[in-house]
C-alpha cells in the first residue's frame, strides 16, 4: 500500500475553527453531565471524561490528522476493502465477540477494547458510495441500471443494522445516502419512490416491534405512561423547560443524576438546555448549523465528483444525526437513542466523526 501525502492549498480554517469549538464545547458539557454520575459509580468525577479523551478524542485526533494530510483520492482506491471490513464487523456483533447491551447487539469487544461497528460503517460506507456513484455516472440512467443497484447496496446495509437492532442508524444512513445520490444527478422520481418504500418498510418494522411501537405511541401521547414509556421524554422536556432563557448555571442541573435517563448519551442536549438555557442551546445549534453549511460549501467547490460526493455523505450524516437527536430529545419526533455528534459520550462515534472531518479538511485544500 503506497500512501500519498500531496501538497494542496490552504485548508478551510473556518471549518476547522467551528469544529474545534464544537468538540471543546462537547467535552466541557460532558464533564458537567457526567461528573455526578461518575463520582457515584466509580468514585472519580472525571471517569467518563478521561474515557472519552482516551478512546474517542485521542484516536479521533489521529484520524483527523491522517484524513487532513492524506491525499483524498487514496480513499477511493481502498473503498471496497474498507467497506468489507465495516460489513465484517457488522456481522461480528452476532458472534461471541459481540455483546448485548441496552437492548441490542451493537458492540464488539476485543479484550478491554470495545467499539460500535455501526459507527465505523458510516465512515467506510460513504467512502464506497462516493467511489461507486462517481464511477457509475448515474445521471440519466434507468431504474434497472442505476437506481436498483443503489437500493440493493443501501438495503443490504440497512438490513444488517435492523437486525442489531439499530433502526435509527439504518434510517440515517439511508437518508444521507439518498442526499448523496441526489447530488450526483439521480432522477427525482426514483428518490421519491425510494423514500416512500423505506417509510412503509420502517413503519411495518415498527408496528411489529413492541419497543419501537412504544416509542412512537409515547411520542403521540406523552402522558399515557408517565412512570414507564413516557418517563424519558417527560424528564428531558422538564430539564429543557427548567433552563429558561439563561439556564440554571453550568454544572447545576438537578435532573442529570437520578431523573434524566442517559444524561451523557442521547439526552445530553437536555442537560445543555437546562444548564445553559435557551441562549446556550440555540448558540450550540447555530454553531453546528454553521459547520454543516461550511461543509456543504466545501462539497460545492470540491475538485471532482468523488470528493464532492464524499463530503456530501459525511456532512449529511453528521447533520441528520444532530437534527434527529435534538428533535427527539425536544419532543419534536420519537426518541431514537442516537448520540449527539461530537458531544455525547461514545468514543467510536467521536473518533469516526473527527476522521470524517479530517478528510473534509483535506478536500478543502484542493477546492476550486
Amino acid at each position: 500500500m503506497k500512501l500519498k501525502f500531496l501538497k494542496g492549498g490552504q485548508p478551510d480554517y473556518v471549518f476547522i475553527g467551528l469544529l474545534a469549538l464544537i468538540v471543546t464545547f462537547g467535552l466541557v458539557m460532558l464533564t458537567s453531565a457526567s461528573s455526578d454520575l461518575a463520582r457515584e459509580k466509580f468514585g472519580d468525577s472525571y471517569y467518563y471524561l478521561a474515557h472519552q479523551a482516551l478512546y474517542g478524542l485521542l484516536p479521533g485526533l489521529v484520524g483527523f490528522m491522517i484524513g487532513a494530510l492524506l491525499y483524498y483520492r487514496q480513499w477511493e482506491k481502498y473503498a471496497m476493502p474498507l467497506l468489507c471490513v465495516g460489513l465484517f464487523f457488522l456481522v461480528v456483533v452476532f458472534t461471541p465477540l459481540g455483546f448485548h447491551a441496552k437492548g441490542g447487539d451493537r458492540w464488539v469487544s476485543v479484550g478491554a477494547f470495545s467499539f460500535q461497528p455501526a459507527e465505523l460503517l458510516k465512515l467506510f460506507f460513504f467512502m464506497y458510495l462516493a467511489a461507486w456513484i462517481s464511477k457509475s455516472q448515474i445521471r440519466g440512467k434507468s431504474f434497472k441500471d442505476g437506481f436498483f443497484p443503489f437500493l440493493i447496496l443501501v438495503g443490504g446495509v440497512m438490513l444488517l443494522l435492523l437486525l442489531q437492532p439499530a433502526t435509527t442508524t439504518a434510517a440515517l444512513i439511508f437518508g444521507a445516502s439518498v442526499l448523496t445520490y441526489f447530488t450526483a444527478g439521480a432522477r427525482i422520481r426514483f428518490l421519491v419512490a425510494s423514500v416512500l418504500v423505506v417509510a412503509v418498510g420502517l413503519s411495518v418494522v415498527i408496528y411489529f416491534s413492541p419497543y419501537r411501537l412504544s416509542r412512537v405511541m409515547t411520542f403521540l401521547n406523552p402522558d399515557r405512561d408517565v412512570a414507564g414509556a413516557s418517563y424519558h421524554i417527560n424528564q428531558a422536556l422538564l430539564a429543557i423547560g427548567s433552563g429558561g432563557i439563561t439556564g440554571v448555571g453550568f454544572g447545576k442541573s438537578t435532573t442529570k443524576l437520578h431523573y434524566l435517563p442517559e444524561p451523557i448519551g442521547d439526552s445530553i442536549f437536555a442537560v445543555i438546555g437546562e444548564e445553559l438555557g435557551f441562549i446556550g442551546a440555540i448558540t450550540f445549534i447555530f454553531l453546528f448549523f454553521s459547520l454543516i453549511w461550511r461543509g456543504m460549501m466545501i462539497a460545492r467547490k470540491a475538485p471532482d465528483g468523488f470528493s464532492r460526493l464524499l463530503v456530501t455523505g459525511f456532512i449529511s450524516v453528521m447533520g441528520l444525526q444532530a437534527f434527529v437527536n435534538i428533535a427527539a430529545i425536544s419532543g419534536i419526533m420519537p426518541l431514537t437513542g442516537v448520540p449527539l455528534p461530537f458531544v455525547s459520550y461514545g468514543g467510536t462515534a467521536l473518533a469516526v466523526f473527527l476522521t470524517m472531518s479530517g478528510i473534509v479538511v483535506n478536500i478543502s485544500r484542493y477546492s476550486r
